[in-house]
C-alpha cells in the first residue's frame, strides 16, 4: 500500500487580535476549513486569537490540528500560559516558551500561513523565509501580514517563494500548489 502524504501547514498570527482586520475570526476559520478540506494538517502556536479560530475551524470540518505550546506540560499550558487545549488533536509540549517553540513549530511546517500577525509572527515568518519554506500571505488582514511586501523588497539573498491573496481558499490552495512543487524539486536532489 503507497503512503499519502499529507501537507503541515503552519499558521503563524496574532494571538491578540484587535489591530486585525474586522472580520479576523471569521478569515481564520476559512483557513482552517480549507487546510483540512485539502486533506492537510494544520499547525499552530497553540494559543489564542487567529491560530485559535483556526483550529476551531479544522475541527470543525474534521480536519488534523497540532499545537505547538510554549509550555513544558499541559499543567503549565493551563495555568502559566493561560492557553487553551480544546481543539488540537496532538499537542506537543515544547518547554522552550515562546521563541523555541516558534522555532520547532516552522521547522516541523511544510509550509506556513500568514494572516495579521504581531511580532511573533515576525519572527516565525523569518524562520520559513530563511529556511525557504512556502509562505502564504493573506493580503488585507493587518497587522505583520501588510509589512511583508515592504520588508523583502531588497533582501540580501534569495529566501522562501511567498504567495499572496486577499482570498483564504485560494491562498490555501496555491500554497499547496508550491509546496508539491517544492517537494517534487526536493526529492530530484
Amino acid at each position: 500500500m503507497k503512503h499519502k502524504t499529507r501537507y503541515k501547514i503552519a499558521v503563524s498570527d496574532a494571538s491578540e487580535i484587535s489591530h486585525c482586520a474586522k472580520n479576523i475570526k471569521k478569515i481564520s476559520r476559512e483557513i482552517g476549513e480549507e487546510i483540512a478540506r485539502q486533506d492537510c494538517i494544520l499547525i499552530t502556536g497553540a494559543t489564542t486569537g487567529v491560530p485559535y479560530f483556526a483550529a476551531k475551524g479544522c475541527k470543525g470540518v474534521g480536519g488534523i490540528s497540532i499545537g505547538f505550546s510554549p509550555a513544558a506540560s499541559e499543567a503549565a499550558h493551563l495555568k502559566v500560559y493561560k492557553l487553551p487545549i480544546d481543539c488540537f488533536d496532538v499537542m506537543v509540549y515544547t518547554g522552550f516558551d515562546y521563541t523555541g517553540r516558534n522555532l520547532l513549530m516552522t521547522r516541523a511546517a511544510d509550509a506556513i500561513v500568514v494572516c495579521c500577525g504581531r511580532m511573533g509572527t515576525l519572527n516565525e515568518f523569518t524562520i520559513a523565509f530563511e529556511d525557504r519554506k512556502p509562505i502564504g500571505v493573506l493580503e488585507g488582514s493587518m497587522g505583520t501580514a501588510n509589512l511583508i511586501k515592504i520588508l523583502t523588497r531588497r533582501p540580501h539573498r534569495r529566501g522562501a517563494k511567498i504567495i499572496y491573496d486577499p482570498d483564504p481558499k485560494a491562498l490555501i490552495q496555491k500554497l499547496i500548489r508550491v509546496i508539491s512543487e517544492k517537494k517534487k524539486g526536493d526529492s530530484k536532489s
